[in-house]
């Protein structure tokens, strides 16, 4: 378990401006009102046929999780993605799609070959949508403190463990994060911004965001004291 020296932040999943969920967990999430009107007619590339699809029709037919990678290469974002898969059996048996989002084509043959995500797989190579809901980019400057972080250290000793690894290919000044929205374009059940790269929604929070069940185990994280992160 994580222990006090990795730092904590509060998430609420909520509905329009009603707050109604609270936990603890590593992620932040942003209040800022979100616009899916706006938001949905953002373009992504389908990495299948290569085809344009406007962000709205993934939610026109039901609720959509979306995964908004850093780097198809990131370490971090491949454990994550693994973790989210866990509960594409349950998110299908309730009839809500699970994609995975990433800001560019670099390295998305091996991220794809290797099986780490089960869900649907888009590009936002003009990365309108991430800035639109305010995912961050570093500084050539800010970056390298931020990726050598506990949290990412820690991320980072749990995906060595179970033979994840990653590489620097790809824009490495990018961050991710989550949107949830329900079908229709209802509702915001949940927008995720990143703060740290290391951040990310635990399955449990996802799970009650969209109000489903699952039998899904988080990955066990590495403890970490002041000095270092282990497994």
């Amino acid at each position: 378990m994580f222990c006090n020296s990795c730092v904590y932040r509060k998430i609420i999943a909520y509905s329009g401006g009603c707050l109604n969920r609270f936990s603890w967990t590593s992620a932040t999430l942003t209040m800022a009102k979100i616009d899916l009107t706006q938001i949905g007619k953002n373009l992504l590339k389908k990495t299948d046929s290569g085809e344009d699809i406007e962000i709205q029709s993934l939610w026109k037919g039901q609720t959509v999780v979306l995964f908004f990678l850093r780097r198809f290469g990131c370490q971090v974002c491949r454990w994550t993605a693994a973790e989210i898969s866990k509960l594409e059996p349950d998110l299908r048996a309730n009839n809500i799609a699970l994609v995975g989002i990433g800001p560019e084509e670099t390295g998305l043959h091996d991220f794809r070959e290797l099986g780490f995500f089960k869900g649907a797989l888009y590009l936002d190579e003009k990365k309108k949508t991430y800035k639109d809901l305010g995912f961050k980019r570093y500084t050539a400057l800010s970056v390298v403190p931020a990726g050598l972080g506990k949290k990412v250290r820690a991320v980072a000793a749990k995906a060595s463990a179970q033979g994840i690894q990653g590489n620097f290919s790809g824009d490495l000044l990018q961050s991710g994060g989550m949107l949830i929205v329900a079908k229709g374009g209802e509702k915001v059940l949940l927008h995720f911004v990143q703060d740290n790269p290391g951040d990310f929604v635990p399955l449990e929070d996802i799970s009650k965001a969209l109000g489903v069940s699952t039998n899904a185990q988080e990955g066990q994280m590495p403890s970490c004291n002041d000095e270092v992160c282990t497994r």
